[in-house]
């Protein structure tokens, strides 16, 4: 089945102007270019806070949900919807349907929409077949929400069953997704994360490097995300920069998105750790130019058991040597070191930084040049041929 010249209504978990584009950025930003897209933003599952990044995203919500569906420069329609970010309550559910259904039917006929392809992120999406009448049913299962700080666990997965039933194809990201997945379906594709490799290589390249990376001295280990205590082993983090205080550690990426309330403090009292926020995505591989080795130090818990991380294709498209601590998603991936302390991550990143080469870094890339996402779109196409 061709993924071209169709109508898709994807319902994200995400909004689509954002500082950590994520998967499903990836896949509508592709598909636009060929497909009528609309994409509604996130229905607010996380319980928000009263903390400034909350506050403020509640207020840009408001502002660009009233003015309905909007061109985005990638191509395709955004969708702000105003619903009530409190899901464990029934009568706001319903209030909630009733909303969501009018909205996005609204944005639909707009853009002349018959029939679309429901692609969704989230299983609330159950709640607008019944107006859309779409012609398939894809449910992207990425993460697995229900774990995150602040989610209705039991309404969410109350729904992620009627709905995962429901769809014509689910895709998974993560072994533990596939597997609970397929107890729900029979039509399960497990597609992990990948990257946009092409862009990434570019990191290879003679060319510059990130202006808050070069006057830092090496070796220099990067990690780039969402720092975040839910998925991040703070500690551990803060325990490498003590073992090595000549290093330099660099994290990239958004403060507190999504957990603003999170306790980082470990990483704010040692001077080798550099936070220097998010960079856009095109900007990434001048930050990876400068890194010695890439980090997914991230803690082991029920959220991060069903997580496959976009950055691992991405550190290995640039070539960097990757350490990561033993998520189960990652088990036998090529190319990756385990780590499971502070001493071994030390360990392992000297004996990779006394032994790496341009020759290895070339390998690492020309290796996962296979897991792109132009790739990963050929195989949900064939999936849906099957």
């Amino acid at each position: 089945m061709r993924l071209a010249d169709r109508d898709i209504v994807c319902i994200g978990s995400a909004d689509w102007a954002t500082e950590l584009p994520i998967n499903q950025h990836q896949l509508m930003g592709r598909l636009a270019a060929q497909n009528n897209v609309l994409f509604v933003e996130s229905l607010g599952l996380r319980r928000p806070q009263l903390a400034g990044r909350d506050l403020s995203r509640l207020w840009r919500r408001l502002k660009r949900g009233l003015r309905g569906a909007r061109p985005a420069p990638e191509g395709l329609h955004v969708l702000s919807p105003l619903v009530l970010p409190l899901h464990s309550k029934e009568s706001v559910r319903k209030l909630n349907r009733w909303l969501l259904r009018r909205q996005v039917k609204r944005a639909a006929r707009k853009l002349g929409m018959s029939e679309p392809i429901l692609w969704a992120y989230v299983p609330q999406a159950e709640d607008v077949i019944g107006v859309l009448d779409p012609s398939l049913v894809v449910y992207h299962c990425v993460d697995d929400v229900a774990a995150q700080k602040g989610v209705d666990a039991d309404s969410f997965r109350e729904a992620e069953e009627r709905f995962a039933r429901r769809a014509d194809l689910v895709l998974a990201s993560a072994p533990a997704l596939a597997e609970r997945m397929r107890t729900l379906s029979e039509h399960v594709l497990y597609a992990p994360n990948v990257a946009d490799t092409g862009t990434f290589a570019t990191a290879l390249e003679p060319g510059p490097v990130d202006a808050a990376l070069e006057p830092l001295p090496h070796p220099r280990l990067v990690f780039q995300g969402a720092i975040v205590a839910t998925k991040l082993d703070v500690q551990l983090i803060a325990d490498v920069a003590k073992l090595r205080p000549e290093w330099s550690i660099v994290l990239v990426g958004p403060r507190g998105a999504g957990d603003p309330t999170g306790d980082l403090s470990p990483l704010d009292d040692a001077p080798n750790i550099h936070m220097i926020g998010a960079r856009p995505a095109d900007d990434l591989p001048q930050v990876l130019r400068g890194a010695d080795i890439g980090l997914i130090p991230y803690a082991i818990n029920d959220l991060t058991r069903s997580v496959f991380p976009m950055k691992v294709y991405e550190y290995l498209a640039a070539g960097l040597p990757v350490l990561a601590t033993p998520l189960p998603a990652l088990d036998g991936v090529d190319a990756i070191d385990t780590v499971r302390s502070a001493g071994e991550l030390v360990a392992i990143a000297e004996e990779e930084l006394t032994v790496d080469t341009p020759e290895r870094r070339g390998r690492r890339s020309g290796a996962a040049a296979a897991h792109s996402w132009e790739s990963r779109l050929d195989e949900i196409e064939h999936a849906l041929d099957d």
